[in-house]
This record gives structure tokens, sequence and C-alpha cells, in this order.
């Protein structure tokens, strides 16, 4: 027997809310971009090729022509036009600033990690950075060792940052209008292999809360804990172990900073084993926060077996697409880590 429970959007189309379309999720995030700049004058769009050319993975096509003085392309410059962006935002606009790949997000480091996060708090409320940095990460496309990295646990030790992870076109487009309203600096991490994934996605307008994680299967004998990509690994694990007898419940973060750890802690007391997978390395990744976490609940005394954590392996990512399939986590490696977990 599976236990599985509606999503959110399910739940809303049971309600008699307004109809449903199905788009991918490139397709949901450029949706919920053109939106929200048809709703406010102040946001725009910046970053290397997305005009004509339509962003490394096409997801800002045509938006140039409906919006030609608001999106705009710039140079390959990562530091000064997210300075820029810092600026503009800083002054009043909302910017959505597009980075080609998560990795090269090292090369305006110093605007992530001492500017945006940090001028509310020194100037003590008085300034807001309404910021939304997108970009495309992890692995899986044959990209190398420079443009399949998932960075999001070196982002998340940066007080003042918002990190948002979707799944699904539904969460990518609720999510990103909640980024794009929310008065601060939000990254915005888009898993390459999801663009051309597809869902049904509401007609009406939606936000979806930061912070807010999303259970998106129910089950009894094992809580894993993931995100972006991974939900969708994971779901098909959880079909495979169903068959077995186990009922997993599966647990999508969505937003990764600030977390909902309550959610986590409340499925382990139910559940009393716990899996966590994310696609990042094993060292210094989410999932040991995500372990402290519940080590320091009383959830911990609700625990049958020790946690356990599966992540890529810590290696830069293969060329080779033999070896990178061999590095990353897997239905067959999940379905083996509950098990052992379990049993």
């Amino acid at each position: 027997m599976t236990m599985s429970m509606p999503t959110e959007f399910e739940q809303a189309s049971t309600q008699g809310r307004p109809s449903q379309t199905e788009m991918t999720y490139a397709q949901a995030i450029r949706e919920a971009m053109c939106e929200e700049m048809r709703r406010d004058k102040d946001v725009f769009l910046m970053g290397e090729d997305i005009g004509v050319y339509r962003g490394a993975f096409g997801v800002t096509q045509e938006m140039y022509k409906e919006f030609p003085d608001r999106v705009m392309d710039t140079p390959i410059s990562e530091a000064g036009f997210v300075g820029c962006a810092i600026g503009a935002a800083v002054e009043g606009m909302r910017p959505i600033v597009e980075i080609m790949f998560s990795d090269f997000m090292s090369c305006c480091w110093d605007m992530l990690l001492n500017q945006a996060p940090k001028m509310r708090y020194m100037f003590g409320g008085k300034v807001s950075v309404p910021m939304v940095l997108r970009t495309a990460s992890g692995g899986g496309t044959g990209a190398a060792a420079q443009h399949s990295q998932s960075l999001e646990a070196m982002l998340c030790h940066i007080p003042g940052l918002k990190v948002v992870v979707p799944s699904t076109p539904y969460d990518a487009k609720g999510l990103l209008k909640s980024a794009i309203r929310d008065n601060n600096p939000v990254i915005f991490l888009e898993q390459k292999l999801l663009y051309r994934t597809k869902g049904m996605v509401p007609s009406h307008d939606y936000t979806i809360p930061l912070g807010k994680a999303d259970i998106k299967r129910l089950g009894t004998d094992c809580t894993i804990v993931t995100y972006g990509r991974m939900v969708q690994t994971c779901l098909a694990a959880a079909e495979t172990l169903a068959k077995e007898g186990i009922l997993t419940e599966v647990i999508d973060l969505r937003t990764l900073l600030p977390m909902d750890k309550n959610t986590i802690v409340d499925s382990v007391r139910k559940t009393k084993h716990l899996v966590i997978v994310h696609e990042a390395v094993k060292t210094g990744g989410l999932g040991g926060e995500i372990a402290a976490s519940i080590a320091e609940s009383d959830a911990f005394y609700y625990l049958d077996a020790p946690i356990r954590r599966l992540a890529s392996e810590d290696v830069p990512v293969p060329f080779s697409p033999v070896l990178e399939k061999g590095i990353l986590p897997n239905e067959e490696k999940i379905c083996e880590a509950v098990r052992e977990t379990v049993s």
C-alpha cells in the first residue's frame, strides 16, 4: 500500500480554484518573471546573453521583446553587474540577476558575502536589498567540474541571504514570485536537469511562502529530507520501496535558508528514521546541518537508527558521463540507504 498526499496545487484545485496549465520548469520561471514585471515597473532583469540569445538555458526567451528597456544584457563581469544590481535594489528597484552557472558566483563572492546580505543589518534596517539572483546549479549534464557544482551549503552559511531551491514547475513559479516581492536578497537555485520537466501550474496569481517545506509524499516508516532535483529521484525510490512494504515520507525543503525544521522534526517523531539526500558533496553539505538539528531536538530520542546522509562523492564533478553518474546519488543508492536504516 502506498501513501501519498495531494500537493498544495492539487489541494487548491479541489477547492474550485481557477484552471491550470501544463508547462515546463523553465516556462514557469519565465512566466513568474513576466507577470511580476507587468505587475511592478521596478522589476527588471539583467545578465549575460539573456536578450536575443535567451540565456544559457533558454529561460528568458522572447522576454526582451515585451520588456525592451528592462531586459539588460551585461558584460562578462559578474562582480560588476551583481554590484550594479545591489545598488539598484538599495535605491528602490527590484532587480532579477541571472548568472549562467552557479559556479560563477565565485566571481562575485564579495557581493554575496560582504555586501548584499549585510547592508540591511549594518544600516539598522533603514536600507533594504530586494534582489533575486537566479542561477543554474548541479550536475548530470556532462558540463564538468567548473559548471556542475552544487554550492548551496556555502550560501546558507551567510546570514542575511535567503536560499531557495524549487523542484517542480508549480513550486518554481510560486517561490520565484515570493522571492521577487521579498525585501531581502534571495538566491534562487535552478537545477539544470529540471528545466525541461513538466507539471501543472495554476493560471491565477499565487505565491508560495519562503521558509515552508512541502511533504511531497506521506509515509510511516522512514523520513527522506531532500530538495531540488533529488526530490524526483527520492519520489521514484519511494515508489520502489512501497512495493517492498516500506512507506517513506518525502519532504521537499524548497527553501534552505530559512529552513523549515519543524516539519522535519514532526516527521522524524512519526517515522523514527531519517535519511537525508542531496546532490552536493557530503563534507560540509547541508545534510550535516539537518542532522544536527534533529540531534538538538527531542526528535533525537524517537530515532530507532542512526541518521543516514546520502550525497555526491567528495570529488570534482567528472566530465565523463559514466564517472559523473557514479558519484551522484541515484534511486538505487537511496533505496539501499533506506533499507539499511529501517532494517
